[in-house]
């Protein structure tokens, strides 16, 4: 183990590993810290999905661009296969009342230059014809792409060793130490001391516990998540399959009701299609705040396969073989904090809910530009933990 580093980051996720990848692109001598294994957490008990479809117009939606369009080229960059496709995705419409949010959330997005369209009920099916026929429509999203989240992860970090990056895996932090001035002077694990003058607090869930060493409150909670995994069966539907009513339980907006039943509601489900390489599907998605845990509910996951079939009936005769539950780094406006802090040298990369797949690649650019004192790819004023300086994390 190095006694020092230019930059230490605490957290082996995807988020972790991008930063770190990227930081080691700057030629800066770099380890990162992980108290488990590589994607351990999270980045292995979620989907693979780099989306447009479900970003609000706007600044959401632009930097979600701009971190898909670095994807297509970082197989061949690193020289590692994360099973990228690109195969557009689909938002599918049962109402009227939908529809017209549907048209008016198409036409801004359009506005930005987005590769997106309404498909009518014609078209809708005449694309995945195995849809329920009450369907009226779709929202399609032409540039939407999939991969295998762990083999990112793993990817990143392959590719960060090449660049001389450090990984310290089953190494947990217990301090950050600072200087006089208040700045980072160290970090305190329990294999040993590293000193260094920049750490990145890429943890996730945990990135509460890591801003508590330097008196920080980072407003990230967990949000569980629950899938269903199908066993290998006839292609269902193409590529990803979304109901718009997703949107409705990500953002929590009132604009419109799902006809649902409420435990619908009460566990925030919303059918999610995704098709693997491995010729099976996952099904989810549900959202809850349970704290730490990560047991499967048999109720959310009756309200997933109920949702399924709704959307897709043919679903009613595959057998699901496992289901999963992992956690989101949910912040109170859904948007990630990507950002210096008011400690020196201590930076926060964390807090991307259900985006840390698709966000990964820009994240890990954007920190390096930060801490290397270079113009970031972006303006961060919407990621900046300050947003947040009077917000109090429940428990």
């Amino acid at each position: 183990m190095s006694s020092s580093a230019d930059v230490v980051i605490i957290g082996g996720g995807v988020i972790g590993s991008a930063v770190t990848y990227y930081l080691a692109k700057k030629n800066l001598k770099v380890i990162m810290v992980e108290k488990g294994d590589i994607a351990q957490g999270t980045s292995s008990k979620c989907d693979g999905n780099v989306l447009i479809h479900d970003k609000l117009p706007g600044y959401d939606a632009s930097l979600a661009k701009l971190s898909q369009d670095m994807f297509p080229g970082l197989a061949q960059e690193i020289d590692y296969d994360m099973h990228w496709t690109r195969k557009g995705s689909l938002l599918v419409i049962e109402s009227e009342q939908e529809m017209e949010v549907a048209q008016e959330f198409c036409r801004k997005q359009q506005e930005q230059g987005l590769p997106v369209r309404i498909m009518d009920q014609y078209e809708v099916h005449e694309d995945e014809p195995k849809l329920a026929k009450d369907i009226i429509g779709g929202l399609e999203t032409q540039c939407d792409g999939s991969l295998d989240p762990m083999a990112l992860a793993f990817g990143l970090i392959y590719g960060a060793k090449k660049l001389g990056a450090e990984i310290l895996t089953y190494t947990t932090v217990t301090g950050i130490g600072l200087n006089s001035d208040g700045s980072v002077a160290k970090i305190i694990t329990d294999k040993g001391e590293l000193l260094t003058k920049n750490v990145v607090n890429a943890a996730g869930i945990w990135a509460p516990e890591i801003g508590a060493m330097v008196n920080l409150n980072i407003p990230v909670k967990p949000r569980q998540g629950q899938i269903l995994v199908a066993e290998r069966t006839f292609p269902v539907a193409r590529r990803k399959v979304v109901e718009f009513g997703y949107l409705m339980a990500k953002f929590e907006g009132n604009n419109y009701q799902r006809n649902v039943p409420p435990e619908m509601v009460e566990y925030g489900i919303a059918f999610v299609f995704e098709p693997t390489h491995a010729n099976n599907f996952l099904i989810g998605s549900s959202r809850r705040f349970v704290g730490l845990d990560i047991t499967c509910h048999n109720p959310v996951l009756k309200a997933l396969a109920q949702r399924a079939v709704r959307f897709f009936p043919v679903m009613r005769d595959i057998n699901v073989i496992r289901s999963y539950a992992g956690l989101r780094p949910y912040t109170p406006d859904h948007m990630p904090i990507v950002s210096q802090t008011d400690v020196p040298g201590f930076y926060v990369a964390a807090g991307h809910e259900g985006d840390g797949i698709g966000l990964s690649l820009i994240t890990g650019k954007i920190m390096s530009q930060l801490i290397c004192g270079e113009t970031t790819e972006i303006t961060i004023e919407p990621l900046k933990l300050s947003r947040f300086a009077d917000e109090k994390v429940s428990a």
